[in-house]
Order: C-alpha cells, then structure tokens, then sequence
C-alpha cells in the first residue's frame, strides 16, 4: 500500500471525526453554560461557580471513563471502544437538551464525558498502529488537527443557535458516525498480539513496576498547560476578560472558536516540525516555552480591544498545540497490550486535571483576584510540564511491536 493511500485509510478518517465530536462536546458545554444554567434558574452571580461544577462532572466522567474504555480498547478492541463510547455520547447530549435542573444536566455531563472518554485514546492508538514510523506523526497529526475544528464548530453553533438545538447537533453528528465504524478493523499489530497468551489492558501492568508508573505519570504532568488554556483561561473568558477592562463586549463562543483554531494551527504545526526534525520533544519544549510566556503577557495587559482578546486567545491556542506530540509519544512509549489503556487513559488525566486546577483557581481568586488566580495557576502548570519534558525520552523512531511483560 502507497503511503498516500494509507494516509487516506477509512481507520485514520473515523478517528479524525471521532475526535471532532469529543472535542465539539467538551467545547460546546462552555459556550452553553451560560445560556443554559441561566434558563433553568441559576442566578448571575453563581454562573461562574456552577458552571465551574458542572464541567467538574463531566471531567470526573471523563477521568472513570478514561480508565474503563482504555481497559476494554486493550482486551476486547480499539474499534469496539470507538464504536460503544460514541452511542452513550450521543444518547447522554440530545437527553442533554431537554434538562430543567441542576440535578439531570450534571447528571447527563458526567454521562456524555464517560461516553466521549474512549475516542480519542483509541482513535491515536489504531491509527499509530496501522501507520509506519516514518508517516505515524502525520496520521496523528491529522486526528488532532481535524478534531481540534469541532471546537470552532461548537463556537459558531453555540452562537448561532439555541443551546437546546446545539445539545442535539452534537448527539446527531455522534450518531451518524456510527454507520462510518462498520467497515474499520483493528490493526494487525494488536491482532498479532490478541492471539498469544498475555495480559492485556491490566493496569497492574502499569502500576506494579516505579519506572513505568512514573513514565505515565510524567506524561500526564506533561499536557496540563494545554488544559489550563481550555479549562481556566477558555471557561472563564468572560470573567476574565472584564477583569482586564477589555474595551467591548467579547462573546464566549468566539473566544472559544479562536482558540480552538489556534490549537489546529499548532496541532498542526508542532506535528509538522516533529516530522521535519524527527524528534517529539524539541517541538513540544518550544512550545511549553511559548506558552509560558504568552499567558503571561495576556494578563498583564489591560484595557485590551476586543480584537486583541481573540488575537491573545488564539496565540494562547497555537502555544498549547503540542497535545498531539504528548499523545503521539506516549502512545510509542509503551507495549502493545497496554497501549489503548495508556493512550486513552492519559488525556482524560490530563483533562480531569482541571477539577484540581479549577479548585486551587476559585479557592486563589477570591483573596487574590481572577487575573492572579489564572497567572498563578498557569505558572504552576507550566513549571510541571517543563520538568515532565526533560524526563521523557525520545520516540519519534521507536518501533511499536513490543509488549509490557
């Protein structure tokens, strides 16, 4: 098979949509949680607390689901995982439509994360096992880049329409991907390995052995950065941006939609430099750099145009595009029979990291103040990350035909 033709595999198109619908939920609900928690009686001056909950529930939804979909992806299929995990999604976000209280819409937010919790894990271990080395960045690449879009899709829906019709766009797009996966297989590497005897998807794999642990462990410390744009800095653009005295009214989901297509362009880019310097951990260490400084300057700066907010938000984008590298190596970093698991379970860690963050953020701003709250926040995650990359090793030419004994 022609490298192009394997590039254009139906596995590698799946996965790139699967990922667009994760990314359009967990983006759709920040632009919603207003709207919405403001529909069904909760009052102005608890939105920001409530819907900071209601997003904890969907993250704790994400984090359990993380561990049961990257089990079942190395015991019973990646495909299976992409195919069961999209059907809750989509049923939990069009009953998402029709809520009343705070009750049922957190309830129903901890459902859509299980359910979303299993696409992008698998969707990045099947398409890096079905690739080769030389073209498994690109694969990846374009997962990330594509999925990345659904949040600049949530933005613009969430403007445009009504927050009930967008719930139910979303749980349709899930929908329609299902009549997609019936034609997708499994790689031949998990196959191979599905045939012999061994432990799979046993995460006493992981946690049995110090070095292992920690290798995990500091890939989860790697992406919080990313997650603090999205969960501290995206969720509460609108509080943040009337701290810093921007001179207009900025809307939500425009903020969402420029940093979300600031993460397409770094997804983007940073996959494109790892390919052209063949290395994982040059690109992501310019981008933790990048990304350390611009948050700093983005607060720092008062009396903004709204203009220069979306400028700032999608320079904030473009920094935490590095996601995709982080996946991408983690995925090469271990064995066969725990790679769904590793893979799936790490990115809702790193998401589910927001529950922290954003508690030390409403615990910090109260005394401190928003803008010094999020700065602390970001300088903290950023020093983890840094420290996390110099302990990793390079993948970008490891081979993937190995297993954890």
């Amino acid at each position: 098979m022609s490298s192009q033709s394997r590039l254009l595999s139906p596995a590698l198109f799946v996965a790139a949509l699967g990922y667009f619908v994760d990314v359009y939920d967990l983006i759709l609900f920040l632009v919603l949680k207003n709207p919405s928690l403001t529909e069904i009686g909760v009052a102005p001056t608890a939105l920001v607390e409530t819907g900071a909950h209601l997003l904890n529930y969907q993250m704790i939804g994400l984090l359990l689901g993380g561990l049961i979909w990257g089990v079942l992806g190395d015991k019973v299929g990646r495909t299976k995982v992409l195919f069961g995990s999209i059907i809750i999604y989509s049923l939990a976000n069009i009953a998402n439509a029709f809520v009343v209280d705070l009750a049922t819409y957190a309830a129903l937010r901890f459902i859509a994360g299980f359910g979303l919790a299993g696409e992008l894990g698998a969707g990045v271990t099947l398409v890096a096992e079905i690739l080769p080395k030389h073209l498994r960045g690109y694969g990846t690449t374009i997962v990330a880049s594509v999925g990345v879009l659904g949040a600049v899709v949530a933005g613009i829906t969430g403007e445009i329409l009504p927050w009930r019709a967008s719930y139910i766009v979303g749980g349709l797009l899930g929908l329609a991907l299902l009549t997609l996966r019936l034609s997708v297989k499994d790689s031949e590497i998990f196959d191979s390995a599905k045939r012999n005897a061994l432990s799979r998807g046993n995460l006493a794999i992981i946690v049995s052995s110090p070095t292992r642990l920690g290798r995990y462990l500091t890939y989860i410390t790697l992406g919080l950065p990313t997650w603090y744009v999205v969960g501290i800095l995206v969720a509460n653009a609108t509080t943040i941006s009337g701290s810093l005295g921007v001179l207009g009214t900025p809307k939500p989901g425009w903020c969402i939609a420029v940093a979300y297509l600031g993460l397409f362009v770094g997804d983007a880019t940073s996959g494109l430099i790892s390919q052209r310097l063949k290395s994982r951990k040059r690109p992501m260490a310019l981008f933790i750099v990048a990304g350390l400084i611009t948050p700093i300057l983005f607060l720092s700066h008062h009396g903004l145009s709204v203009r220069a907010l979306y400028l700032y938000y999608f320079l904030l984008g473009i920094f935490g595009g590095y996601w995709i590298l982080l996946l991408t190596s983690a995925t090469e970093r271990f064995g066969t029979n725990i790679r769904a698991t590793v893979t799936t379970t790490i990115p809702n860690f790193i998401r589910g990291a927001v529950v922290p963050m954003n508690m030390i953020f409403l615990y910090l701003k109260d005394g401190w103040g928003i803008i010094n709250a999020a700065l602390v926040v970001g300088l903290g995650a950023s020093a983890v990350a840094a420290l996390s990359l110099f302990m990793i090793k390079e993948t970008f030419h490891d081979d993937l035909h190995f297993i954890e004994e």
